[in-house]
């Protein structure tokens, strides 16, 4: 396994499949899976064996390439249509993550300049975007990493919520880009990573990617935030996103509106890290974001031995919340750091 993971997600040497890292293994097993039916890519995405808004995007335009190899051998119009509902099908599967619809229809745009071209031609054009797709993720997390850096000083404490590092990327990642950059030219950071319950991404894999680097991460369940805010241990708050909305207000895994909340009651700095293609300026508010709800048993009995609710007890289970743009100090993407009001600089980045 490479330092950053950067090959976690990648198309099959036949083009006709795509293999991923299980990341619902980890740290305890490192398995890589190869998925080459749609229902098994589907479920791949849903079941979050492939997660973070940027690394779905990359699977996903990874799995309608593959699928689109697979019927190359179709009758031009019946290929057309296939790609068609394979999109629909594999974009059904997270409905939060804007970077899933997106590479999606990246794909099937570049189909659709090529009206006069036979299913072949079709399916290795998808190939090569798929892959441009996953190029241009790694110069966009070093940039985000480059813009993120600036925010920070030797010696600084950094809480981060989730897991928004190489493996829900591509390389570096966006929230975890600067303190793995930092740590590479020397800088002395200590970070603080919440678990991120229910599904511990943030104990599972923020925890095992910085302690593989090298990097001084300290884990410590949600409910500690506070404390080790008010301690004076935090100087910046940086998460990811799977989706920004045209005002600003961000979606992440749930609980990040509460770090954010508690972040601006101690006076720190909080910090969304994401590149251009999670903001959806055709979402005008947080309001209008769907918000995923997961499985009861993600609560009660996941990682447990034995169910650690009652049986059958009701269950609340989103999978994210969606932070107030009044409560962000900056926007950082690919393309520099946006500032309120983020109704104007965040439409500053599309022109």
């Amino acid at each position: 396994m490479s330092r950053y993971l950067s090959d976690h997600v990648h198309l099959g040497d036949d083009l006709t499949s795509v293999v991923i890292l299980d990341q619902t293994l980890l740290p305890n097993r490192t398995l890589y899976l190869t998925l080459r039916e749609p229902e098994e890519m589907f479920e791949a995405i849903q079941a979050l064996r492939v997660r973070g808004a940027p690394a779905i995007g990359i699977c996903a335009g990874y799995c309608l390439a593959a699928l689109a190899q697979q019927r190359r051998g179709l009758p031009p119009a019946r290929f057309r249509q296939e790609l068609s509902r394979l999109a629909r099908y594999l974009g059904s599967s997270r409905p939060t993550a804007v970077n899933l619809s997106w590479a999606l229809d990246r794909l099937l745009e570049r189909a659709g300049r090529m009206p006069d071209a036979d299913p072949p031609a079709i399916a290795d054009a998808l190939a090569e975007e798929a892959l441009a797709i996953h190029q241009e993720d790694i110069a966009i997390c070093r940039a985000i990493s480059e813009h993120g850096l600036t925010l920070l000083k030797n010696g600084d404490g950094v809480l981060t919520h989730c897991n928004a590092g190489p493996l829900a990327t591509s390389r570096y990642g966006t929230a975890l880009g600067p303190l793995l950059l930092g740590h590479e030219r020397g800088m002395s950071l200590r970070v603080f990573a919440d678990e991120t319950r229910p599904l511990l991404q943030g104990a599972r894999l923020t925890a095992y990617e910085l302690h593989e680097a090298g990097v001084d991460v300290t884990l410590i369940c949600d409910g500690m935030a506070s404390m080790v805010m008010k301690n004076g241990w935090v100087d910046a708050c940086f998460v990811g996103c799977d989706r920004v909305a045209a005002n600003g207000d961000t979606a992440n895994k749930i609980g990040t509106s509460g770090v954010a909340i508690l972040a601006k009651h101690y006076g720190i700095p909080f910090y969304v890290l994401g590149p251009t293609s999670t903001i959806d300026l055709s979402c005008p508010t947080g309001d209008e974001i769907e918000i995923e709800l997961r499985d009861p048993e993600e609560i009660r009995s996941k990682f447990y031995v034995q169910p650690m609710a009652p049986a059958g007890v009701e269950c609340y289970n989103p999978a994210f919340d969606v932070t107030a743009n009044e409560l962000i100090a900056g926007i950082v993407t690919e393309k520099g750091i946006c500032r309120p009001p983020y109704a104007q600089s965040l439409a500053a980045l599309f022109r």
